[in-house]
């Protein structure tokens, strides 16, 4: 086991989480209302301002508690942002709000 904690919180500025959870049954769920889309969208972002895993990952991951049938599940950390019901043309907009049109507030706590 190597922990690479120090080089890692040293290289990121914050960890983009895009739920991508499918589930069956009667419950709402981010994989059926196009998070595959939204996480493409969300590094497609970053990578034309060359903030993808460079300053800011981004990781698919299961249920984050916020499943609708209107959008998917986002948090950004350690910056303790949540999102719910945002869809692939929502991600510039809410990024922006975040990180600056150009990615200028990576860095910025």
């Amino acid at each position: 086991m190597n922990d690479r904690t120090e080089q890692h919180t040293e290289r990121l500025d914050a960890h983009v989480f895009v739920c991508t959870n499918d589930r069956d049954g009667e419950h709402a769920s981010c994989g059926a209302v196009g998070a595959d889309e939204t996480a493409a969208a969300v590094k497609e972002w970053l990578r034309e301002r060359d903030a993808f895993w460079t300053a800011v990952s981004v990781s698919e991951t299961s249920c984050l508690g916020l499943c609708s049938e209107d959008g998917t599940a986002i948090t950004i950390q350690p910056r303790n942002r949540w999102y719910s019901d945002v869809s692939p043309e929502d991600v510039p907009t809410l990024l922006e709000s975040v990180f600056g049109p150009d990615a200028e507030r990576v860095g910025e706590a």
